[in-house]
């Protein structure tokens, strides 16, 4: 029987180039505005804090808090 992945948290690896599935799931959370993203729209992510982001605004307000 397969297990949907609906409404599911994934887990992920996030690489300078690309990112990385570590368990099954539809969505990540973004690290600022709680908004779920699901995973074909992920586009917005940083690598060195491991956190993904909803936006292009969003990531980068965030990444000029961390300068």
């Amino acid at each position: 029987m397969l297990m949907s992945q609906n409404d599911r948290l994934a887990r992920m690896h996030y690489l300078p180039g690309g990112l990385r599935q570590l368990s099954a799931g539809d969505h990540v959370i973004c690290a600022v505005s709680g908004v779920k993203i699901p995973l074909d729209m992920l586009r917005y992510w940083c690598a060195q804090r491991q956190e993904a982001y909803a936006s292009c605004e969003i990531s980068t307000r965030r990444h000029l808090e961390g300068q």
